[in-house]
């Protein structure tokens, strides 16, 4: 029996042995799985892990700060940032999002059933007005809504508003110039990115924003242009006033330094305010004095006198037969503006009285080849470098490939398109003596207060002698004195200048038209040392179209306010002067 019992203990001593023996392995296994299973979480897959968590509990979000700002000559504003704030919700914490989509869409002027898509999302963090006006926010801030933050960031504003907005351009919501000089200085003006984190609580609540220095950047550049705070108002207040008077299309004014090139002002008619860009038609965007070019009529034909003086061909009192008002050349037969008859006319009387046949006969004697010659050593044809975007060449076709009419054509400014900005380069080379100056706007670049970068006037070539230039300074004070452009005289200065009535194309008809024209008057003063050189072009004016009646009073109001703006002696004043001496 004893024996037994004792067999028996054994047996059962075996089978716990046994079954501790499959519990200690089973227990190995599932440590090994564990540890397993912890390695491949903590260390195979770390980095997805914390990408996921980061995605469940954080919200990243950019902000930029410190654009450069923009200066006129004289270091006054006319860019800057302001301190705005930015709305956004986290659905989670919504109470009534019926509601609160009503109160959104009220306050911030934003379409009620969009913000109600946005905020009845899953999302943590949803966008859903940048930077905000002060009184937006402030009224929304009153309404104590739940789920709703504020972020704060900074604004792009233009405190001149409209003023010189086309030279400017303007700045997207991310701080990225989409237009103007602030395009083109991106990359010189853009600031400082900053990265915000929002971190979430376990129920999904925006509880802090962090921020940190996303990118490293030294401080932006500021920038100094040529442009004038004055000047460039005077510009476009006589410009807009004239394009409403006469019911145009359009306007453009440039006012430039013939000697350096620099701009003081640049004026396009319709404006917009680049603080709302959006409220605007794109096409107002447009800087017209570059981007557009346009048969520039009689303003050209200084042009093709230049040629003719400047290679010995013509003297100012040399006399050309004007074939009493009708020319045929070929099958077509040229006529003078207003039917006049002229006869003979000198060289000079042929640009004062702006015949066309006289121009055409001085072409004549320059010749296809060499007037074409001319023509690109003014810079016609090809774009000036001027550091604003979307410049154009103009339309110049090789002398190849000139028909039997192109000379003539060309001489009083047709079959030839140019930029308003050409026009004023290649005015400015006659008088400031003959040297084809680089156009520019910008004038500095300024980082912390000092200047890093400074934009001097550039010689591009000698286009004519100075005894040229000299001639025909003279051959241009006839066109104020006595000629077409008397409306542009101005007391106590003598201006040089010249008219300009063009016929627009009409590339439908492929012809030109008899009630679409461009009205010009481009000149400088005072004439024989030229402080100012000003063009002024009106797109379709209603009831009259003449250059001399349209264009010519604005240059006068623009040159009698910025010389004495300037305080550049009058006649009188320089006798005052010398009288005292």
């Amino acid at each position: 029996m004893a024996k037994q019992n004792k067999q028996i203990t054994g047996t059962f001593r075996d089978g716990i042995n046994t079954r501790l023996k499959v519990v200690s392995f089973l227990l190995f296994l599932f440590g090994a799985a564990l540890i397993a299973r912890l390695v491949f979480l903590q260390i195979i897959q770390h980095d997805t892990l914390v990408v996921q968590s980061e995605k469940q509990y954080l919200s990243t979000v950019k902000t930029h700060f410190g654009r450069g700002v923009i200066y006129d000559r004289n270091l006054n504003e006319l860019a800057r940032n302001v301190e705005v704030e930015s709305v956004y919700v986290n659905p989670s914490e919504i109470l009534d999002q019926k509601s609160a989509a009503r109160i959104l869409s009220a306050t911030l002027k934003l379409n009620q059933d969009q913000i109600y898509k946005k905020i009845s999302s899953k999302k943590h963090f949803v966008w859903i007005k940048r930077k905000c006006s002060l009184d937006e926010v402030a009224k929304l801030k009153q309404a104590r809504l739940s789920g709703v933050g504020y972020v704060s960031e900074q604004k792009r504003f233009y405190p001149k508003r409209e003023l010189a907005a086309s030279v400017l351009g303007f700045v997207g919501m991310d701080n990225q110039g989409l237009a103007g000089i602030e395009y083109t200085y991106q990359s010189k003006l853009k600031g400082i990115t900053v990265r915000r984190v929002m971190e979430r609580d376990a129920r999904g609540r925006n509880i802090q924003s962090l921020e940190g220095l996303h990118n490293s950047r030294p401080r932006s550049y500021d920038l100094v242009l040529t442009l004038d705070e004055v000047i460039q108002f005077t510009t476009e207040y006589h410009l807009k006033k004239q394009v409403e008077r006469f019911k145009a299309d359009s306007g453009m004014a440039v006012v430039m330094n013939p000697h350096t090139g620099e701009i003081y002002a640049m004026a396009n008619v319709p404006q917009f305010n680049p603080n709302h860009y959006g409220a605007f038609p794109s096409q107002v965007w447009k800087n017209n004095i570059i981007a557009s070019s346009y048969e520039p009529g009689s303003i050209f034909k200084p042009i093709v006198a230049a040629a003719a003086l400047d290679r010995g061909l013509a003297r100012p009192q040399d006399i050309f037969f004007c074939e009493n008002g009708k020319l045929k050349i070929g099958k077509t037969q040229i006529g003078e503006a207003s039917n006049h008859k002229f006869g003979w006319l000198t060289m000079r009387d042929i640009i004062a009285k702006s015949s066309n046949i006289g121009a055409i006969k001085i072409a004549q004697q320059v010749g296809r080849k060499s007037f074409y010659e001319y023509i690109r050593k003014f810079g016609f044809g090809e774009k000036s470098g001027l550091s604003l975007p979307g410049e154009s060449a103009g339309q110049l076709k090789d002398q190849k490939n000139w028909n039997a009419l192109s000379l003539a054509s060309i001489s009083f400014g047709q079959e030839i398109a140019v930029t308003p900005l050409q026009m004023v380069s290649a005015l400015a080379a006659i008088a400031n003596g003959g040297n084809l100056m680089a156009p520019h706007i910008t004038r500095a670049l300024v980082k912390n207060g000092k200047v890093m970068e400074q934009f001097r006037p550039e010689k591009i070539r000698r286009v004519i002698s100075e005894k040229t230039s000299r001639q025909l300074v003279e051959v241009l004070k006839s066109v104020v004195k006595t000629g077409t452009g008397k409306k542009a005289a101005l007391e106590g200065f003598d201006v040089a200048g010249k008219t300009g009535t063009a016929q627009k194309y009409n590339m439908e008809t492929r012809s030109y038209s008899k009630t679409e024209f461009i009205s010009s008057f481009i000149g400088f003063a005072p004439a024989d040392s030229p402080r100012l050189l000003i063009l002024v072009m009106i797109d379709n004016p209603q009831g009259s179209h003449w250059g001399s009646v349209v264009a010519a009073p604005v240059f006068r109001q623009i040159a009698k306010k910025t010389l004495r703006y300037l305080n550049v002696p009058s006649s009188k004043e320089r006798v005052f002067i010398l009288d005292r001496a």
